[in-house]
């Protein structure tokens, strides 16, 4: 009787649960460690995740706008000049 508790409690038997629980949790480990994460300092570690992350979208940004500024330097100018060579001509 009290080993049917048990499993109940577990979800299984005792010894499998605790097994898949112990490398679940080796695998969940060196997921988060790189990410960047810490076990002593969780806090930290995830404020310090957050701004990596915020710092990765506005670089990605700066990125694209660089790219765009590039590209406008040519093609702006040229467009400029088709529009001005194939306008009506008023007269």
């Amino acid at each position: 009787m009290a080993n049917g508790a048990v499993s109940r409690f577990f979800g299984g038997p005792p010894l499998w649960v605790l097994g898949r629980l112990v490398l679940l949790s080796i695998l969940i480990g060196v997921v988060l460690s790189v990410l960047g994460l810490d076990p002593l300092n969780i806090v930290h570690s995830i404020e310090r995740l957050i701004l990596n992350i915020w710092d990765m979208g506005f670089d990605a940004i700066r990125w694209l706008w660089r790219y765009f500024l590039l590209g406008a330097v040519l093609v702006v100018p040229i467009w400029l000049i088709a529009r001005l060579i194939k306008a009506p001509q008023r007269g």
